[in-house]
């Protein structure tokens, strides 16, 4: 819809119109003196008083960037526009700072438009798919990290020293530990450090980077210096997780079944992006929950990864918690590839599914037929209860069957958290 008309030789803004700067004039020095009008003064009347002086060329000059904001009082913004009227120099100056004016803005706050990433280049590559697209497998992680990344953009400094506590299940009680958010995002760098070192990348940690996993790194991290952690620990993560994803593309189909070192167990690289996906996202709701800010778990499918990735852990996780002398006895063993003793994990929401869970034996073949025991839960709930955040008692879970087995399993699932 079209604003009002406005006269040619009017330099004022105008409700509905676009500001207009006044073309240069001729200056009233310019005008031959042979034809300019004389007026004689009327004795009869009193001699006006003299107006004040303008102000200066270089007052009004000095103007124009506080003019371009629309910074100036009614008067200099009248004075200053009076004078791109008679001073082409200073016309064509105020054009340059209007338009330079129109490409200053902040980053876009993740409270505007968080789903703009992804939907860009959702359409981009629907157009022209990417000529060396990113594995599936590394999608999540490639996600969950720019998510975080997003909301870490608009910290200030004492959002960064924020305290953060982490949570995670250990020896059948809940652990944790206190940190800032910068410590977070250290951690975070340091763990996602062992999928580098097993590309063959450089070690965040460096030559001195202690053996061992998740927790002694991240010891060794947060120990490293005499001070804690800052933002300045969000540009090398960042930038690592990015040659993580870039290495990953280039590197062909094989490489998703290298494996991937986390100390006490092994994971292949697939499998491992996804668990640091997960893990990203875990911590990100850490961030968030401490600087009470709302986050939004991940999409349906890159969920449902993670939770798959969980259910097909358990039989080993159940295995280790066994010979620790953590949970019931094998009933019955049988050989590998063999149906055995079931219990089937049903997973209701966004990313759900349904799952059986060998009971007794990690190579053994779960079997419908020989379903002992079923558990239902929501994702978000086992999300939870796999990162150690809720222990085994307080989830809610609709169960049936074997007791001793559903224990077992609940148990089992919040094995898989760590620090």
């Amino acid at each position: 819809m079209n604003g009002p008309a406005q006269s040619p030789d009017d330099g004022y803004e105008r409700p509905g119109g676009q500001a207009r700067i006044p073309g240069p004039r001729g200056a009233a020095d310019d005008l031959d003196p042979r034809h300019a009008p004389r007026l004689l003064p009327d004795p009869d009347q009193e001699a006006a008083p003299a107006p004040p002086p303008p102000p200066s060329h270089a007052v009004l000059k000095s103007l124009l960037g506080a003019w371009a904001l629309a910074a100036c009082s009614t008067e200099e913004t009248q004075a200053v526009e009076d004078h791109l009227t008679e001073c082409a120099p200073c016309a064509e100056e105020a054009l340059r700072l209007r338009d330079a004016v129109g490409l200053l803005h902040p980053e876009e706050s993740l409270d505007l438009k968080p789903l703009l990433r992804s939907r860009v280049l959702e359409d981009c590559l629907g157009k022209r798919p990417a000529r060396i697209p990113v594995p599936a497998w590394a999608n999540p992680y490639d996600t969950e990290t720019a998510r975080l990344d997003a909301l870490l953009q608009d910290f200030g400094d004492s959002e960064w020293h924020t305290p953060v506590r982490l949570k995670w299940f250990e020896e059948e009680r809940r652990q944790s530990r206190r940190t800032t958010v910068a410590g977070v995002i250290g951690h975070l760098l340091t763990v996602d450090g062992l999928i580098a070192t097993a590309l063959g990348l450089d070690d965040p940690l460096g030559p001195d980077a202690p053996p061992g996993g998740p927790a002694a790194r991240t010891e060794h991290f947060w120990e490293a210096s005499a001070y804690p952690a800052t933002r300045k620990v969000r540009d090398p993560w960042r930038e690592q997780g990015h040659t993580l994803v870039r290495t990953v593309s280039f590197a062909g189909r094989g490489v998703a079944e290298l494996a991937v070192d986390y100390g006490s167990f092994a994971l292949p690289l697939g499998d491992a992006f996804l668990e640091r996906a997960f893990e990203c996202w875990v911590h990100a709701s850490d961030i968030a929950e401490a600087v009470d800010y709302p986050y939004e778990p991940p999409s349906g499918p890159h969920m449902h990864g993670m939770i798959d990735l969980a259910a097909r852990l358990l039989p080993s996780a159940l295995a280790r918690r066994r010979r620790a002398g953590l949970a019931a006895p094998a009933r019955g063993l049988v050989a590998a590839g063999a149906p055995g003793r079931t219990l089937h994990l049903e997973i209701e929401g966004a990313g759900g599914g349904g799952w059986d869970i060998a009971l007794d034996s990690p190579a053994a073949k779960p079997s419908p037929e020989r379903t002992v025991a079923e558990i239902a839960l929501d994702g978000a709930e086992f999300c939870q209860l796999a990162a150690g955040h809720i222990s085994p008692e307080e989830a809610a879970v609709g169960q049936h069957g074997d007791r001793e087995a559903i224990r077992d399993v609940l148990f089992a699932a919040a094995s898989l958290s760590h620090l």
